[in-house]
């Protein structure tokens, strides 16, 4: 038996973006929070878009927005217009000068280089300030913040960050280690401070400061718990095949049919961020029901066992309720972040609530 689906012309799986929940997740993280709330929207608004997220947030009620690079920054504020607060992580880079001036971004400085940098370039432009609190990635380190604090404090940064290494694990002694360390640099400042991100967040108000900065809890993703999933996946079913017991599917005949089978292939694959690891290990969904996927995820299809299906539909769910990016983080050993900021190019991304 094979049917090919020709007649409702679906070649790309489609990648279903949920806004509303998007702003949900925002205003409960929001109201976990002691004070000011960003969000993060770097790396394309996580693979979702940059600009059709970021225009979600600012309606819920976001003001400031954070993103790495500074040329992201600018794809965020032709979505926004002037008014709101654009952070970029990376700091004034070699480069980035025109790109922050245009743009009106706010670098956030992490280096005594980057803060000649940017008084010898934009001496009246607002900047903002990265300390490295542990986690030895980015912001001046204490022993280089003492040198460089009275320079940097006449020119009125308007922000100090540091960022939190496990907390994703609230008892985790590093926590309470970078708190302290945080307020030792900071404590005797008068400028908004920020020191959370969504795990921060939940690690209680004394991690708060002036301003929570939420990334992956607004996407849906641990350790955000009581998150709304944010995407959804369809993949659509190009063929249908009969395998008779014994048969074998895919590369390296991984599978081998234990009875008669039916088995739907269906247009996705590796190339579209479904890491081929987490094959053995995931479904796929028609409405509430789970088929296994068989055979080894290649690079543009995967072939899922529906035998038991009575009516094979048009697409079969990769993401869903039942199944988030968490899930599949499991299945490969990743995390959230890795599934969602890899999920391609390819896919035809559909807005909802927006």
């Amino acid at each position: 038996y094979r049917r090919t689906n020709q007649e409702t012309g679906m070649s790309t799986a489609s990648l279903r973006i949920d806004l509303q929940a998007l702003a949900a997740n925002w205003q409960a993280l929001n109201s976990i929070g002691t004070c000011e709330t960003a969000a993060v929207v770097k790396a394309d608004g996580y693979g979702l878009g940059a600009a059709q997220v970021a225009t979600a947030l600012a309606k819920a009620g976001a003001r400031k927005f954070f993103v790495a690079v500074a040329e992201e920054g600018l794809s965020v504020r032709s979505a926004l217009g002037p008014d709101p607060e654009i952070f970029v992580f990376s700091g004034h880079m070699v480069g980035d000068t025109a790109l922050l001036q245009q743009a009106n971004l706010t670098p956030l400085i992490n280096s005594a280089q980057q803060l000649q940098r940017h008084l010898q370039a934009l001496p009246s432009h607002g900047f903002g300030l990265q300390l490295d609190t542990g986690m030895n990635r980015l912001g001046i380190e204490p022993s280089d913040w003492q040198d460089l604090r009275e320079q940097a404090l006449a020119y009125d940064p308007v922000l100090v960050i540091s960022h939190l290494a496990c907390a994703d694990t609230p008892d985790h002694p590093m926590n309470a280690a970078q708190l302290a360390c945080f307020c030792e640099m900071t404590d005797d400042l008068q400028i908004p401070r920020s020191l959370s991100a969504t795990g921060g967040i939940l690690l209680g108000p004394e991690y708060h400061f002036d301003l929570t900065r939420p990334g992956i809890g607004l996407y849906g993703g641990a350790p955000f718990c009581a998150a709304r999933p944010v995407v959804s996946l369809a993949l659509p079913v190009i063929q249908i095949r009969d395998v008779a017991a014994g048969e074998t599917v895919g590369y390296g005949n991984a599978w081998c049919a234990a009875r008669a089978s039916r088995i739907a292939t269906v247009s996705a694959g590796y190339a579209d961020g479904l890491i081929r690891a987490m094959g053995p290990k995931v479904s796929l969904y028609h409405a509430t029901t789970a088929y296994p996927l068989v055979g080894r995820i290649s690079m543009d299809l995967i072939t899922v066992d529906v035998t038991e299906l009575a009516q094979v539909p048009e697409t079969l769910d990769m993401l869903n309720n039942y199944q988030t990016i968490e899930t599949l983080a499991d299945a490969a050993e990743t995390i959230g972040y890795e599934i969602l900021t890899s999920l391609g190019a390819r896919y035809n991304r559909v807005y909802r609530g927006s």
